[in-house]
């Protein structure tokens, strides 16, 4: 055991040393740990490296840690100087047994600006991190900050490209690298959210960390968005007293109930609002018909039945995400975030429908369409008719999972879904679960819900 403060850094430098080689003999190492050990029984470095996994016997982070910590203080009072080597090794030492420390991140930009680190690097480091220590502030902090150096990279190659008109093949193949790079960079960010999440319960840093790469990195893309979605039913199933990972996919449900209720823009109508580029590729193609003042473009037409596909995917969307709520709570009495999440997702609903139905009411001037939403059924019906020997016969409407659509030229019907949640229905709900279960908590957040409904929904009926 090392006593005097000259064996104290002999022993540090050869720790910090060894740790850097390890990183060199396997650059796959996939998660970190501290490894129980009270003192240093045998003569052999504390650094232990088994397939994929570093681990630091905890006999020696108590001489470690102070010492890297006191060598990179001194650095930035310019006390001390270290070559950019020595930093990175330094740095790396300290955050992967304590991530917390700022002066330590900062430096690590300074090098990643200077060009001593790439973005990967530094995300690989924090990723090591936040296997120790998934709730990481400072970590999830730093990761934000690579990112939208990545992202600046991207779009400075985007904007020279554009002013560029030599060359175009190379640019378009520099285009398509940095795509698949920020496509990658997406997945990468999804799985360490994923990792942390399972490995801290409730991790709000973690969730909130996957909510902003979504924002920043693929806004306006449906395809991704419902990708999540789908990828996370599965997992609030297991975790369903994980509030944090039930605030995302409320954040993914409004950011989708929000690009598809979008009103599909005309090419020929500059003042009409923008829709994002990123549409459902699985969108089937209706035929125009005509009105009785005409036919309708080809761009319109096409609009319209975009818009109808569109909000039949929002109700399905907010359909199933009540029956995931329903299976749920029946299947685990006595959660909390479950009741607080059918209360998100019917207020979705309802906010939907009030607003859907007031856009479209102050639209229907127009003669382009009308709505008649009420808490029976949403039905969406269009006034186009067919005008025969001066007579008008009226199409009826296909029903589409509760959803009644105009369709002039395909006949078959969909299957019929279950209907809407109504005020009505969920109060069926609360009084089966109040007949039924015995659970104590349950019972309180039923009834919870049941007041929430009637002050809160059913005012605003």
């Amino acid at each position: 055991m090392a006593e005097s403060e000259e064996e104290v850094d002999v022993l540090v430098q050869r720790v910090v040393k060894d740790i850097t080689n390890a990183f060199k003999k396997n650059p796959n190492i996939d998660e970190i740990g501290v490894i129980p050990c009270p003192e240093a029984r045998y003569n052999r470095s504390p650094i232990v490296l088994v397939e994929n996994k570093l681990g630091v016997e905890s006999w020696c982070v108590k001489f470690l840690l102070p010492y890297v910590h006191n060598k990179l203080l001194l650095y930035r009072q310019r006390k001390h100087w270290l070559d950019r080597e020595a930093l990175v090794d330094i740095t790396c030492t300290l955050l992967l047994l304590n991530p917390d420390f700022t002066t330590a991140w900062n430096v690590r930009k300074e090098l990643l600006q200077c060009g001593v680190l790439n973005p990967e690097k530094d995300l690989y480091l924090g990723k090591l991190a936040l296997t120790k220590f998934p709730k990481s502030p400072e970590t999830w902090i730093h990761r934000r900050w690579v990112l939208q150096q990545i992202l600046r990279q991207s779009s400075a190659v985007g904007c020279s490209r554009k002013h560029q008109g030599e060359a175009e093949q190379a640019d378009a193949d520099r285009s398509q690298q940095l795509s698949d790079h920020l496509a990658r960079t997406l997945h990468q960010e999804m799985g360490v959210c994923s990792d942390a999440a399972c490995r801290y319960p409730s991790n709000y840093n973690a969730w909130s960390h996957r909510i902003w790469v979504l924002q920043h990195m693929a806004m306006g893309n449906i395809k991704i968005f419902h990708d999540e979605l789908s990828l996370m039913r599965p997992w609030v199933s297991m975790h369903v007293s994980d509030h944090s990972g039930f605030h995302y996919r409320q954040f993914l449900l409004k950011e989708l109930i929000t690009e598809l209720s979008q009103t599909p823009t005309s090419t020929s109508s500059s003042s009409q609002e923008h829709r994002p580029s990123t549409v459902l590729s699985s969108s089937p193609h209706y035929h125009s018909h005509g009105h009785a003042n005409g036919e309708l473009s080809g761009v319109e037409a096409a609009g319209e039945d975009q818009s109808q596909f569109d909000l039949t995917k929002v109700f399905q969307l907010l359909q199933q995400e009540m029956e995931l709520c329903s299976d749920l709570i029946q299947s685990f009495p006595g959660h909390e975030t479950l009741w607080s999440h059918r209360r998100h997702v019917f207020y979705l609903w309802h906010h939907w429908r009030s607003e859907y139905q007031h856009h479209h009411c102050s639209s229907s001037t127009r003669g382009r369409e009308s709505v008649h939403i009420n808490d029976g059924n949403l039905g969406l019906q269009k006034p186009s008719e067919d005008v025969v020997n001066g007579q008008r016969n009226a199409i009826e409407a296909m029903e589409v999972d509760g959803v009644s659509l105009s369709d002039l030229r395909d006949s078959k019907r969909l299957k019929r879904g279950s209907p809407p949640p109504t005020l009505p229905s969920e109060h069926s709900f609360v009084s089966g679960i109040l007949d039924s279960c015995c659970n104590l908590e349950q019972r309180r957040f039923a009834l919870a819900y049941r007041k929430w409904l009637d002050t809160v929904i059913g005012r605003q009926i």
